[in-house]
């Protein structure tokens, strides 16, 4: 890698930054959109090829789910992710924390850990801090997340606290193994960049405290976790707004999980850098479309023949090609290839609105835009 900065800020509106990520995948333009192939893939049938063509700059997987099949020690010998679903831009990697939340009746958490049972087969696993990174490693993603605890919100002020306590000595521990494992010969990716965790429920005072100290271990970038996982919005952003100013300037920001569009434009407004969600093709797959005019129900008998594609300024290769009435027929017959035009519209229109987010950092004009988008995008569309 040269000596450039690893990350650069290279416009600011407001607390909104406009930067770019070197990593040895490539360049990441942010703010970004990571797509979710959780196994990786993308549900809906996206493939690699298709996702360079809606703009995709980063894919996310899933730590756990692959760890369990087909198999971080496979992925490994295929040569690691990249080349295992022929995929030449950045990857990022979450830890598997995120199971010690949503798997909460299968899994035992200590100092040293977590138990899991698994929810395919019902065998047993352990996985902490080492463990996690040794499968991220395997994986040989560029971007790995630190081993965190994705606390229910809301939940107690002593269980959060000695949770987020407990993901700092995890930290800790994440950063020792990865500096470990980039510096063996047999690494695939001995660049593979930390993102540190931060978590605290839904408490400021342990949210900053929590930053204050997962920033003074070297980490390539920092989330902010633990949010959008049954909290009132406001309360996201309330946590937001006082996490940031505590978050190093000179580093991407995350925000695990989040959200809708809406969510985006406010927490790029907050200083936000990164996102990821299921939404777009999660909510694709049920006939639930965004557009530049709002959401719409593409399920509703009002689009039954409407010759339109599903909006007018998109250009996906879906807009371009199908119409409403078509691809609604396809939903209702349950044939594969509606879902799949759906899910591609919703990526292609997320990866495009943080392309426009960029542009309008770039051209001094993203206030203007953050006032027009920020309520439209949420409200049902009139047409």
């Amino acid at each position: 890698m040269s000596k450039q900065k690893q990350f650069e800020v290279i416009a600011q509106d407001g607390r909104a930054r406009r930067g770019v990520l070197h990593t040895v995948h490539g360049d990441i333009q942010t703010p970004v959109f990571m797509n979710v192939g959780t196994c990786a893939a993308i549900k809906g049938g996206v493939n690699t090829m298709e996702l360079r063509e809606i703009d995709c700059q980063v894919e996310l997987s899933n730590t756990y789910h692959l760890h369990l099949r087909p198999g971080d020690g496979l992925i490994y010998d295929m040569g690691g992710l990249h080349k295992f679903m022929n995929w030449d831009r950045p990857i990022l990697t979450d830890s598997g924390g995120f199971q010690v939340f949503s798997l909460s009746q299968l899994r035992k958490i200590t100092e040293e850990g977590v138990r899991f049972a698994s929810h395919i087969d019902g065998k047993r696993i352990f996985m902490g801090p080492e463990e996690s990174m040794q499968i991220q490693s395997h994986l040989a993603s560029t971007i790995a997340m630190a081993f965190d605890e994705c606390v229910e919100n809301p939940a107690p002020y002593k269980y959060c606290k000695d949770s987020m306590e407990r993901t700092y000595r995890w930290l800790l521990r994440c950063r020792a193994e990865m500096d470990r494992l980039n510096a063996l010969p047999e690494t695939i990716n001995r660049h593979q960049m930390l993102f540190g965790i931060n978590q605290g429920g839904t408490y400021e005072d342990l949210r900053i405290a929590h930053m204050q100290m997962i920033r003074e271990i070297p980490c390539e970038g920092y989330a902010i976790g633990g949010l959008a996982v049954g909290e009132p919005t406001e309360e996201m952003y309330r946590i937001i707004d006082a996490v940031e100013p505590h978050m190093p300037a000179d580093k991407p920001r995350y925000l695990m999980g989040v959200g809708t569009p809406c969510n985006i434009l406010e927490a790029v407004h907050m200083g936000v850098d990164f996102f990821d969600c299921v939404m777009p093709s999660r909510n694709a797959r049920h006939g639930n479309l965004f557009t530049w005019k709002g959401k719409i129900n593409l399920l509703n008998e009002r689009y039954a023949r409407d010759p339109r594609p599903f909006d007018e300024d998109c250009g996906c290769p879906a807009c371009r090609n199908y119409s409403r009435s078509y691809v609604r027929h396809l939903l209702k017959a349950k044939e594969a290839v509606g879902m799949h035009l759906a899910v591609v519209h919703n990526l292609y229109f997320y990866n495009n609105l943080t392309r426009k987010i960029r542009e309008a950092l770039d051209g001094g004009y993203f206030e203007s835009f953050y006032q027009k988008y920020r309520n439209i995008l949420g409200e049902r569309a009139e047409d």
